[in-house]
């Protein structure tokens, strides 16, 4: 062989190793470019409660508010609590938004309920199992696990952990048809997104004794005090009703699970 030859197949390892480098630093690079956008998505457009309704919440002398890192805990003033709702945020909602019509269950069901803080905002992303939430509130033995939107998506995965599951304009997207976890659905008649149509669809995924409520003139923002979301429907329901109507459900509901 040549010298020259040899010259030119030293030089071919040294070549691949260098696009190699290249070809991994790329990647490196647009895992970066990926993680960062993620972080600033999932910072942005997110839906900020709603001043008035939050701040009658915090004025209610019968709940005792207690603000974590992992969640908001909203628990009876009395002490009489005997079970817990953990509680989904939908997608890029603000945890704050859910507080008020979820203050029923609090005040006239004795139900302790913590709302979640989902990682990025979005309960996809949120890999923290049931026991950091209930955490929160270790003197209640009971729990029932629900959300919103894609927090109920969230909450279906998380439901073998739990005494019971509640959709709230939500449905489950994985069969729990046999888990034998008593299940509440709450929908609304004008919800654009979660419509009935697809809550009907879904059905059969949950066990044949759930019980589906749809609540009439609420919309899929009607679960939370956030402003309107685009695509959903128009809401015929003040929030006065919406609150008496979700405490109505659901606080029975609960009830249950505690005397059971």
């Amino acid at each position: 062989m040549s010298e020259k030859s040899e010259r030119s197949e030293s030089k071919r390892p040294r070549r691949g190793r260098r696009i190699l480098w290249w070809v991994l630093g790329s990647i490196g690079a647009l895992i970066v470019v990926a993680a960062v956008g993620i972080v600033i998505w999932s910072q942005v457009g997110v839906a900020a409660a709603e001043p008035e309704p939050l701040a009658a919440v915090k004025a209610d002398e019968a709940i005792t508010i207690t603000d974590d890192s992992a969640g908001i805990v909203l628990a009876p003033s009395n002490g009489a609590s005997e079970v817990g709702l953990v509680f989904i945020p939908g997608g890029k909602v603000d945890a704050w938004a859910y507080a008020s019509k979820l203050s029923g269950l609090v005040a006239d069901a004795d139900v302790t309920v913590v709302i979640t803080k989902p990682w990025l905002n979005l309960a996809f992303f949120d890999l923290r199992g049931l026991d950091t939430f209930t955490a929160l509130a270790p003197d209640v033995d009971e729990w029932a696990v629900g959300g919103h939107s894609l927090g109920g998506v969230r909450a279906c995965m998380m439901a073998e952990d739990a005494d019971a599951l509640v959709l709230f304009a939500s449905y489950c997207s994985g069969d729990i048809a046999e888990s034998g976890l008593p299940v509440l659905s709450l929908a609304g008649s004008e919800d654009g997104l979660s419509t009935p149509d697809k809550i009907a669809d879904a059905r059969h995924l949950l066990p044949e004794d759930a019980a589906l409520v749809e609540i009439e003139g609420a919309s899929h923002s009607s679960f939370g005090d956030y402003g309107l979301q685009a695509g959903d429907g128009t809401p015929r329901i003040p929030d006065d009703e919406m609150i008496a109507q979700i405490t109505e459900n659901a606080g029975p509901f609960l009830g249950d699970i505690a005397s059971g």
